[in-house]
């Protein structure tokens, strides 16, 4: 293993100290991770905090075999140690990186194929809230569900990180968005963002604006966290041979809904988790978004939307302002 400065031995981490609310969240000392062969270690300054953490710490998201038991999906910082394989990464490089746990620390091991450079001008923060949601999207709408120029993308939830993470890019690759949101706020700032079209769905039907929006078409691709009783209103929702992409199911993972519909407009309903992919399918979204996406924030065409940013003692702090719904893009975490 190859170092830089000198690694403590152990670190301040946000552990789930039982399954429950934001308060179970506490600070504690670890050992420091060592890299394996493949392998990178980086000195944490921000991590982005995603709805998984949440699940995570209620107790209904563990995390996959192998991987920490920490939550935090994603980090900005520093190559602190290199493990053996490694030819790109240098110590010292400013990186970001998916991670399947482990995020909510001062130090992080990852495997080098999901590790990016941080974007031209970002800091630290900015950088930690783009792969979660960049490797989310990218796979999500344009990979799975196809995403093509002069195409309709209905986007529920705009306002989240993934929402305006979709909104953004779905409209610098040249598609008309249609998204949902909960109150004007959040609308105009779809909006702000680029979405052609902003529903709020406390006061509209988004199957009659969606119909509206595109001269009774539908949209082509559905990208859907909501599950429950949107599974059976995206069907109606949809064009012909629409594909809909579930990767959320927020108000329930059990629906009723007529397949006759699916059967006669020839749908494709999808789906996918990323967090339990093996290490080769990242590196392969990671090329790709360094290719199609990197330059984009580099100029920022694209870039992550920041709502508040929090110390890593005070995770407990995130998470509630997560669960009160009322950010507009990412809550980071500052790790220092």
């Amino acid at each position: 293993m190859a170092s830089g400065q000198k690694i403590p031995a152990r670190m301040t981490a946000i552990a789930i100290s039982q399954p429950g609310g934001p308060r179970v969240l506490k600070p504690e000392t670890r050992d420091v991770p060592a890299p394996g062969p493949g392998e990178i270690l980086i000195r944490v300054h921000a991590a982005g905090v995603n709805r998984p953490d949440v699940q995570q710490r209620k107790g209904a998201y563990p995390p996959p075999p192998g991987a920490s038991d920490l939550p935090g999906l994603e980090v900005a910082g520093d190559v602190a140690a290199l493990g053996d394989e490694i030819s790109r990464w240098r110590i010292g490089d400013r990186v970001c990186a998916l991670t399947p746990g482990g995020g909510y620390a001062e130090y992080v091991k990852v495997h080098a194929g999901s590790v990016l450079p941080i974007p031209a001008g970002f800091t630290y923060s900015e950088a930690a809230a783009v792969p979660e949601n960049y490797f989310t999207v990218w796979h999500n709408v344009f990979e799975r569900g196809g995403l093509k120029k002069g195409e309709t993308l209905l986007v529920h939830g705009g306002s989240s990180g993934i929402g305006t993470t979709a909104i953004q890019l779905a409209s610098a690759f040249g598609a008309y968005v249609v998204t949902t949101a909960g109150s004007k706020e959040k609308c105009d700032a779809c909006l702000k963002l680029g979405a052609d079209r902003a529903i709020n769905y406390r006061e509209q039907d988004f199957v009659a604006e969606v119909k509206d929006a595109t001269e009774g078409r539908g949209a082509d691709v559905i990208l859907d966290m909501v599950g429950g009783d949107y599974v059976a209103r995206n069907y109606d929702a949809a064009a012909i041979e629409g594909r809909i992409v579930q990767i959320a199911v927020q108000a329930g993972a059990v629906a009723s809904a007529d397949f006759a519909k699916l059967m006669v407009k020839r749908l494709v309903h999808t789906g996918s988790t990323l967090r339990p992919r093996t290490v080769e399918f990242k590196a392969a979204i990671a090329a790709a978004l360094e290719a199609q996406v990197w330059p984009l924030l580099g100029t920022r065409k694209v870039a992550p939307v920041m709502d508040m940013i929090f110390p890593l003692t005070e995770a407990w702090r995130a998470h509630e302002r997560m669960e009160e719904g009322e950010h507009i893009g990412k809550i980071v975490l500052d790790v220092g």
